[in-house]
């Protein structure tokens, strides 16, 4: 449906370098810190930028040097955009008004985009100042669907509500794209944002696309340190192999004088990933199946409920970051500053590919 061949842009000291292919009807989340080129890239495919080089093809059709308005995309950027002295019919009904459509046919566009959001009582608003955040958000998203896009762009479109709205709207934004069908680009640098509406996803960094995947395998498989650190993975070590493991098809490696079991046969250095859920922490005296784990003595120096979870920071031979339930943390019992255990299975290990 999408695909974006060698795509290059230059603005100052910042060069996006990019080529990326998405499938039809696919919500697609584009995420990565600030600066990455998420917002260079979309505005690319908007036709808001013109690239120096490479190809966008849109449903088959070379887009490159197309205008914005054949392209068949609706942008809501991140700040709305929203005309403050037009009506919220106005507001929605400029695209339609610009592509010379019968005023028939932008009255049908109009009533039919708001009554897809839920906001018919918005449309006696003679100006859009003084609309809640989350309904300037849906006067914006109105107004992008009133032009029957193949491809819908949202940047951020979410980062200015409060938590309660912006869980609201993802699963408004979520349905309405499962309704519609409509190839959806998401850009967000939040994680629990970008689960709760996407399948599959792309991590930036400095202009360049670093890993294309499902979520779930950006993150519990990522390609490099950046994207592991991104999809906030904060046990990364480096270690060098020492052997054969206690298990089948294992290997021990030592990272700063702590021992690991990493699965798979290995030799030399190597980097490797354990998510802070995947690590599990034990009082010395438990009587657990620890068989073919690691096992590394600990000093419980933090815990931080976090609601969902219990933070644990962890400190021996190694800084170790551990996420509970906070039921489990209940029934381990233990107090800042309490001797403790951290067991890590082999399969709670993920080995980072070498160069990346």
């Amino acid at each position: 449906m999408i695909r974006l061949e060698g795509l290059r842009f230059e603005v100052g000291a910042f060069a996006l370098d990019a080529s990326l292919d998405m499938a039809k009807g696919e919500y697609f989340v584009l995420m990565g810190p600030p600066g990455a080129g998420k917002s260079v890239l979309v505005e690319c495919l908007a036709g808001l930028r013109v690239p120096s080089a490479g190809r966008i093809e849109i449903a088959g059709r070379d887009v490159t040097a197309a205008e914005p308005g054949d392209r068949g995309v609706g942008y809501v950027p991140q700040d709305y955009a929203l005309f403050t002295t037009r009506s919220v019919y106005d507001n929605i009904a400029f695209g339609p008004q610009v592509r010379g459509l019968p005023d028939e046919e932008i009255d049908r566009r109009v009533r039919e985009a708001v009554r897809l959001l839920d906001i018919e009582r918005l449309l006696d608003r003679r100006r859009v100042q003084g609309l809640s955040g989350g309904e300037r958000q849906r006067v914006a998203l109105a107004r992008a669907l009133a032009v029957r896009p193949d491809v819908l762009i949202l940047d951020e479109p979410v980062s200015a509500l409060d938590e309660s709205t912006r869980e609201s709207v993802c699963g408004e934004l979520r349905r309405l794209q499962r309704e519609l069908g409509l190839t959806t680009i998401h850009i967000s640098h939040n994680l629990e944002e970008a689960f709760s509406v996407a399948d599959r996803g792309a991590v930036m960094q400095g202009g360049r696309i670093r890993q294309v995947g499902r979520l779930e395998e950006l993150l519990r498989r990522p390609s490099s340190e950046f994207v592991a650190r991104f999809m906030r993975c904060e046990n990364i070590f480096l270690a060098a192999c020492r052997g054969p493991g206690p298990g089948p098809d294992t290997t021990r490696a030592e990272a700063s004088g702590a021992e690991f079991v990493l699965p798979g046969e290995r030799r030399g250095q190597i980097q490797f990933a354990i998510r802070p859920e995947n690590l599990a922490v034990e009082r010395p005296g438990d009587r657990r199946e620890r068989a073919g784990a690691a096992v590394l003595p600990v000093r419980l120096t933090r815990s931080v409920d976090r609601g969902a979870y219990v933070r644990l920071e962890l400190d021996g031979a190694v800084h170790l970051v551990a996420h509970l339930a906070p039921r489990a943390f209940a029934e381990l019992g233990a107090a800042d500053g309490a001797e403790l255990l951290a067991v890590v299975r082999p399969e709670a290990v993920h080995v980072i590919p070498q160069g990346t």
